[in-house]
């Protein structure tokens, strides 16, 4: 007799400025997705945080709906779901703020269903850059030299930050230390555009990450698992603008990538070891990218970010070298759901009752 299948609430859209590419990342899963096995149950939420849940979802945030929240206020769903049935398990591919900040993982905790992908810890860790640097150099692991700002000390001390900004040496790379997919990323190559720059990315974040721009080959990583990951091999972004930017990655198209990366094999094996140490450094689970840089001068490598839920369409790169690893699009999709089953029951079996056997607290 086969078993049910499992219901899968594919968590999509958000508020981030990733909406968009969410929605993309979300349609390729559902399309690889084992039929026999899941059924997918699509849970769209739109740019003011309501869960949409009926029709298409797909649909309706490809035409940027905005629904009426339902009467409950302590649920986010539209109305008119407000008795739309828990599924058996959430897939999270919700980039950026929202779903990959330890928001939703916090919120699907609190409905007691698993989910894919890391928990609140590492994903709250991992979505800001600068906190994510400071874990590494705890551990020793390199990073490119960088100073980070949060909007208070900006506005209380331009000069200051100013005057560490420009230490580092020019080109500079500017980056909300929260988002993702390069948006709001800036190359500087000027001291007088460096003031502009600054506020523009602090329009995106309260947190800003200034680095010292390289010249460098881009190294991407794949991991999948727990304790003792799956890492990929390497491959490398040939990048045709002067860094990887959002419009290259989603619009435009113009870098390739190359899997493998033309790498010494002592090379190739010390940045897979140093991804495995990087993820299990931020706790990480289920599945990360992590993306390095390779300085052409010195041959020196960096550690650059760290993204617990990479662009996940049949083209993107943490599928494609998931896929020369041996893992090939739909078991990556099954493998990740039975990695969140394991995470789920784990945490469950945990005594989370302790009782004094006294009334103290009467």
């Amino acid at each position: 007799m086969s078993q049910p299948r499992l219901s899968i609430g594919l968590l999509f859209g958000g508020e981030s400025p990733e909406h968009e590419v969410s929605i993309v990342t979300a349609r390729s899963i559902a399309q690889h997705m084992d039929s026999a096995r899941f059924e997918v149950r699509p849970c769209g939420i739109a740019r003011n945080g309501v869960w949409v849940l009926k029709g298409d979802p797909f649909a309706r945030l490809a035409a940027n709906e905005i629904p009426e929240r339902g009467k409950h206020p302590f649920l986010p769903l539209e109305k008119g779901a407000e008795d739309t049935p828990l599924p058996d398990l959430f897939f999270n591919a919700l980039h950026g703020a929202g779903g990959e900040d330890g928001q939703i993982q916090g919120y699907l905790e609190l409905l007691h269903r698993p989910y894919t992908g890391a928990g609140l810890l590492a994903m709250a860790a991992g979505m800001d850059k600068w906190i994510t640097k400071r874990l590494w150099e705890s551990e020793g692991l390199p990073v490119v030299p960088y100073v980070g700002f949060t909007e208070e000390i900006w506005q209380r001390n331009r000069a200051g930050c100013l005057s560490e900004s420009l230490a580092l040496g020019m080109p500079l790379f500017i980056k909300p230390a929260n988002l993702g997919s390069s948006i709001g990323v800036e190359k500087v190559k000027r001291a007088e555009d460096l003031p502009a720059a600054l506020d523009r990315a602090f329009t995106y974040d309260r947190r800003v990450l200034v680095e010292q721009g390289l010249d460098a080959r881009e190294i991407e990583v794949a991991v999948l698992g727990g304790d003792e990951p799956l890492v990929s091999t390497p491959g490398e972004v040939l990048v045709a603008d002067e860094f990887y930017t959002f419009e290259d990655k989603y619009i435009a198209g113009r870098s390739t990538t190359k899997i493998p990366a033309e790498l010494p094999e002592e090379l190739s094996s010390l940045i897979r070891k140093l991804a495995g140490r990087a993820f299990s450094v931020s706790d990480g689970y289920g599945m990360a990218r992590v993306d390095f840089f390779l300085d052409r001068p010195t041959g020196r490598v960096f550690l650059n970010e760290l993204n617990f839920i990479p662009g996940f369409t049949s083209i993107s790169m943490y599928p494609k070298l998931m896929a020369a690893s041996g893992v090939p699009y739909e078991d990556l999709l099954t493998r990740l759901i039975d990695l969140a089953l394991a995470r789920h029951a784990q945490m469950k079996a945990k005594d989370k009752g302790f009782k004094s056997g006294t009334s103290w607290y009467a």
